[in-house]
């Protein structure tokens, strides 16, 4: 899936992960997720607004590799796109978005001959 990491302002950043993601894949009894950054594994709670219109990831210790690994270069601090790619159980690794990476299936119809 395609989520964002985005600046909150004085080194603070989150990750978007859009309404429509949280529909898809997370299921509203779903605590935290946990996140494997190299070699860096982190938990991050999901809070009730997670399902309510609030569908952001905002955790200190991955703010701060957002940051650090994402942001550094950004000196704009626009939105970074990026694939949040399964692991496991309600586990995720990050990384660049690329054109590669499709946001969801494409479905093909098919023609009876």
């Amino acid at each position: 899936m395609i989520v964002e990491a985005q600046s909150k302002g004085l080194g603070r950043c989150g990750l978007y992960v859009g309404a429509e993601n949280v529909r898809l894949y997370f299921p509203r009894n779903l605590s935290a997720i946990e996140f494997n950054l190299g070699h860096l594994k982190i938990e991050c709670k999901l809070n009730p607004d997670f399902w309510q219109g609030q569908p952001e990831i905002n955790d200190p210790r991955l703010g701060a590799w957002l940051d650090t690994k994402m942001m550094h270069e950004n000196r704009h601090r626009v939105a970074v796109r990026l694939a949040m790619i399964p692991t496991g159980e309600n586990a995720y690794k990050l990384q660049p978005a690329t054109a590669e990476i499709p946001a969801r299936p494409q479905l093909r119809a098919i023609v009876a001959a």
